[in-house]
């Protein structure tokens, strides 16, 4: 029995598995506590509460006139009341409780399109902006590292959020076509064993996943996108589904609060949209942020682990 010999194999075998998986996972599951902390720690000294207030101030000014373009954009090739009713259906998952009152205002407004001037047109589209601005600009605080050494160039700043408009529109466009097609599924029904089974429930389904599916593919962009530099796909990706699996419990919690305890409209009156609306749009803008600190801290324990870089 060699006991001294027991530390060195575990040494070893530490030593190989870090090359299997690399080091940073290691750390991540032998010291989840420490790097949880680390990660807290990290957002708090980036203000990421305060970042996410900004953010979501800038979504609640961009939400509509966003909505107005890409309507009015795809209006061209969709029907309106399809679009409007898949941007309620999904705008749901974002502001749960409020998409009935953006999507009647958003309605309003196309029945009096004819006064849209150029002036109008401009400024809905500098407002429609303003989120993706805030959002480049908060990921810039959290990946300050990047900054120092991959500046971003400031056209492609100033272009940014545009692709990112003109991208949700497409995606929007795709989904209300998917959309459509499975609403159509839920009309059919099979025949099992003499037995008539209706497709509705498996629509359904099939639309929740599609949701899921859109909202993990825009969180995951964002954290490709927004960032300065490259950021590896897998890590972007781990990002995107913790953050969706996250927002899917605090939107279902929020539609919970929003039902059955809160008395927002006693407090607040008229301005009860607007203040939920903010509300859920700070809870998702934290999330987001948190989750670029995830991956911001898991790339700084990188170099950390990583001795060619300690030695330079």
């Amino acid at each position: 029995m060699h006991t001294p010999e027991i530390p060195e194999i575990l040494i070893k075998g530490k030593d190989k598995a870090e090359q299997l998986i690399g080091p940073q996972v290691i750390h991540v599951v032998f010291h989840p506590l420490d790097f949880t902390w680390q990660t807290i720690k990290a957002f708090r000294a980036n203000q990421g509460l305060l970042l996410a207030g900004a953010l979501a101030y800038n979504a609640l000014l961009s939400i509509v006139p966003l909505l107005i373009l890409i309507v009015l954009s795809l209006s061209h090739f969709i029907p309106e009341p399809e679009l409007l009713q898949t941007a309620g259906e999904y705008l749901e998952w974002l502001v749960p409780g409020q998409s009935k009152a953006l999507i009647a205002e958003l309605a309003n407004f196309l029945q009096h399109r004819a006064v849209v001037s150029w002036v109008l047109l401009a400024s809905m589209i500098f407002f429609s902006s303003l989120v993706f601005s805030g959002l480049e600009n908060a990921m810039s605080v959290i990946f300050e590292h990047r900054i120092v050494y991959r500046p971003r160039h400031a056209l492609l700043s100033f272009a940014l959020p545009y692709l990112c408009m003109a991208s949700l529109a497409v995606g929007l466009l795709l989904i209300t076509v998917a959309a459509s097609a499975l609403n159509s599924l839920g009309d059919q029904s099979v025949h099992i064993l003499h037995r008539t089974l209706s497709l509705e429930r498996v629509s359904g389904a099939l639309l929740y996943l599609l949701g899921v599916a859109g909202e993990l593919g825009i969180l995951t962009a964002i954290y490709i996108v927004m960032p300065v530099g490259r950021l590896s796909k897998k890590h972007a990706l781990l990002g995107g589904i913790s953050a969706t699996i996250l927002w899917e419990i605090t939107r279902h919690l929020l539609v919970w609060y929003f039902t059955t305890v809160s008395q927002a409209t006693v407090v607040y009156g008229s301005l009860t949209t607007a203040i939920l609306a903010m509300l859920s749009l700070e809870f998702a803008a934290v999330l987001v942020l948190f989750g670029a600190q995830v991956i911001s801290e898991y790339e700084k324990l990188g170099v950390q682990t990583n001795p060619l870089v300690q030695q330079a």
